[in-house]
């Protein structure tokens, strides 16, 4: 037999045992779905009901990336996402032909002045240069990969003048000094893997002028890496600050105050997506991570609604003074606005007791999460351009608003988000699911299951490996730049030399007719409403 009928043979032969296998397996399965008690679908429909199945489980990518539009994506729109990647990786966000923005939908607006300032006449930083890689984009092929070259970039860092420098804890040892409005919100080690932490660390040392918030997990190695300010954060559940019988140790706290990184300490009473305590699954808790907050490695923490140490503002102030001495560091509270009477007690209290904190972090119900369940991330807490004006409103009202800084957070990922944060009475701001977006986020969602696919929200060393920290540094370092280049941009078409002077009657509020009324109209309604009553 010739050599070509043999091979015939022994194809005809495979094919034939695959197609008997096929057949077999899809009796086999329809005996299966016919016979279980779970599934109604596949019940009645065997084996060609498995489809829906597998197009459920494939849905969230098929919607992300084919059939919604452009704005539609949540938490994120495609439209959002791209123009964080775009000044992650290009430093610069040019649009062309005209803006996607639904201008019939009601909205917020910057109102532009008649005489803008130039580029001369802005008041900041000139001497501070930063050097990072950035990409450009050489060619866009149909059926191929994108033709991108890395090339080193030097500017200026877009910082604030020192004049214009915001100083936090004015009054304590060691005063926090501030000079670019943008840093990095909370996010724990653990709920971060520590490519993620360290690649954030060292790109928002590179950009200068900036911070990270270590979120309530404690500080680690990885925080530390890029010698980027710190802002400690102190959850009820202690972490970082506690001894093995998990009650609150002041010599931790003093260990802590001594490292010249942390530049401040913040009490997180509440966080926007979930006004509760946090959650780590049980298979992120890893034997490092479990040194660090002193619990047992492997089992799910779950940290307490509130603090035990306080119950009420005079007792929280009494903490804040003691943390504030022990340290000699400012330190702030990070709170959810539910309505007008918790900010309005929160400056009365401020005003009686003469105390406080030295800086107040509202987060917004809008803002992200780890983990958390939908019913409190959804429905609790109000969105962060509802929340800041009454805070900033109520501090102004007893007369504490020049004690206190405030650090709005809640998906102010673009400048013009962030000027209208500054208008609304914010002085400075926090970011995280931008900041995970240049080091690869993708929005899968799947933070909560340690399964991230590119490595940012996992401890998994094998899914860890796709984060380059070399490359994604350099794109935390150019988005937080491009950002304070956009947010002067801004100040300056709305004719001001700074974006410190972002102030109610700067921004426009537009609603679905067409209506306008500036933030101050809006504002001298609710103080005559107050006085009403």
């Amino acid at each position: 037999m010739e050599i070509a009928n043999v091979f015939t043979v022994i194809a005809f032969v495979f094919c034939a045992l695959v197609l008997l296998v096929l057949i077999i397996t899809v009796i086999n399965l329809y005996f299966i779905d016919q016979r279980q008690k779970q599934h109604p679908v596949l019940r009645n429909y065997p084996v060609v009901g498995r489809a829906r199945y597998f197009l459920e489980t494939i849905g969230p990518e098929l919607r992300q990336y084919l059939f919604n539009n452009d704005n539609e994506g949540k938490p994120l729109s495609r439209e959002q996402y791209e123009h964080i990647v775009k000044k992650a990786k290009y430093k610069r966000d040019v649009i062309g032909f005209g803006s996607k923005r639904d201008f019939e939908e009601a909205g917020y607006y910057i109102r532009n002045s008649m005489f803008p300032k130039i580029t001369e006449e802005l008041k900041m930083d000139r001497e501070t240069k930063v050097t990072t890689n950035r990409y450009l984009l050489v060619k866009e092929p149909l059926f191929t990969r994108r033709k991108e070259h890395f090339e080193q970039d030097e500017s200026i860092a877009y910082l604030l003048d020192d004049s214009d420098a915001i100083v936090i804890g004015r009054n304590v040892k060691q005063p926090f000094i501030v000079k670019g409005q943008i840093g990095m919100s909370a996010m724990s080690y653990g709920s971060l893997g520590e490519r993620a932490v360290t690649a954030l660390s060292e790109g928002l040392g590179m950009a200068k002028g900036t911070w990270m918030n270590t979120g309530e997990g404690g500080l680690s190695e990885y925080h530390l890496k890029g010698g980027v300010d710190i802002i400690m954060q102190i959850g009820p559940g202690l972490f970082g600050v506690r001894d093995k019988a998990g009650n609150f140790s002041w010599d931790a706290l003093l260990e802590k105050s001594k490292i010249p990184e942390i530049k401040a300490f913040e009490l997180k009473l509440a966080q926007g997506a979930k006004t509760r305590g946090g959650h780590i699954d049980a298979e992120k808790v890893t034997e490092e991570i479990a040194k660090i907050r002193m619990v047992e490695p492997f089992k799910s923490i779950d940290s307490p609604n509130r603090f035990i140490e306080f119950t009420n503002f005079p007792s929280l102030f009494d903490f804040v003074e003691r943390i504030r001495e022990h340290t000699g560091k400012p330190v702030g509270i990070k709170v959810v606005i539910g309505s007008r009477h918790e900010a309005d007690e929160l400056a009365k209290q401020m005003k009686l007791t003469g105390k406080g904190p030295d800086f107040i972090t509202v987060d917004g119900g809008e803002g992200g999460t780890g983990a958390t369940y939908q019913e409190l991330a959804d429905s609790v807490g109000l969105p962060i351009k509802s929340a800041l004006p009454l805070l900033d409103h109520a501090l102004l009202q007893h007369g504490v608003r020049d004690r206190v800084k405030i650090i709005a957070s809640g998906k102010l990922f673009s400048p013009d988000r962030v000027a209208v944060a500054l208008a609304m009475g914010a002085d400075l701001v926090n970011i995280a699911r931008g900041f995970m977006i240049t080091v690869g986020c993708i929005q899968a969602l799947k933070c909560h299951s340690n399964a991230c696919p590119v490595g940012v929200t996992t401890t998994d060393p094998f899914l860890q490996k796709a984060l380059v920290i070399d490359e994604k540094k350099h794109r935390t370092a150019n988005y937080v730049i491009a950002m304070r280049e956009g947010l002067f941009r801004l100040a300056a078409a709305a004719g001001l030399d700074s974006p410190v002077h972002f102030r109610s009657e700067h921004v426009v509020y537009k609603d679905e007719k067409g209506k306008t009324w500036s933030l101050e109209d809006i504002y001298q309604m609710i103080v005559k409403e107050e006085v009403a009553k």
